[in-house]
């Protein structure tokens, strides 16, 4: 009788690091639809998902792009811009009548006050009801971008235009960032209500 190897190839999207399927089946056991946090270097998508055999369904889903839509002229992969992305999935998906959720942050790790934490406030502060600890959330100085507009006030003027091109691109002064995300803040509220 011949023997085979044990040897087991794992699934492709485990292999390509993409899909962590122990801890997706902890959170698809749940009956409850999850917050799905995905950054980029470029931006940051926030879903929210539900679990169904065939295929998961999105009932809402926003992208930091978007966030020009209502203003915003910061940076679309800061914290700031991803806090403003789950506040904006949250306002989409309490429209559909979606009020709570679980956090699904992928292969990320769980650090205390970085970004995918961010998005979670945003959706909280929404009123998209998701259990947490209130230690993991970042300071509200930077989720406002504060931490940004004083170091921009630190530098002079040709560090600014080094550093800060692409904001300065948008009409925007690196000082004024924390100005401006109360103001999207406000025009998505005034949006999606």
């Amino acid at each position: 009788m011949a023997q085979g190897s044990n040897y087991k190839v794992p699934f492709r999207r485990r292999r390509e690091g993409k899909t962590d399927y122990a801890a997706r089946m902890k959170l698809v056991d749940y009956d409850k639809s999850r917050l799905v946090v995905r950054l980029s270097n470029a931006h940051a998508t926030v879903q929210v998902i539900d679990y169904a055999p065939e295929g998961d369904i999105t009932l809402a889903s926003a992208v930091s792009k978007q966030l020009a839509n209502y203003g915003y002229l910061g940076g679309a992969s800061n914290t700031s811009a991803v806090y403003l992305t789950g506040y904006l999935c949250a306002k989409r998906a309490l429209a559909k009548g979606v009020d709570s959720a679980i956090l699904d942050i992928g292969l990320k790790s769980a650090i205390r006050g970085s970004k995918v934490f961010a998005a979670l406030k945003g959706a909280v502060d929404a009123g998209l009801d998701i259990p947490y600890g209130e230690a993991v959330l970042p300071d509200e100085s930077r989720i406002n971008g504060e931490h940004i507009a004083n170091y921009a006030e630190s530098l002079d003027d040709d560090e600014i235009a080094k550093l800060f091109s692409k904001y300065l691109e948008r009409g925007l002064q690196p000082a004024d960032l924390p100005k401006n995300f109360e103001e999207t803040k406000k025009n998505i509220d005034e949006a999606e209500e």
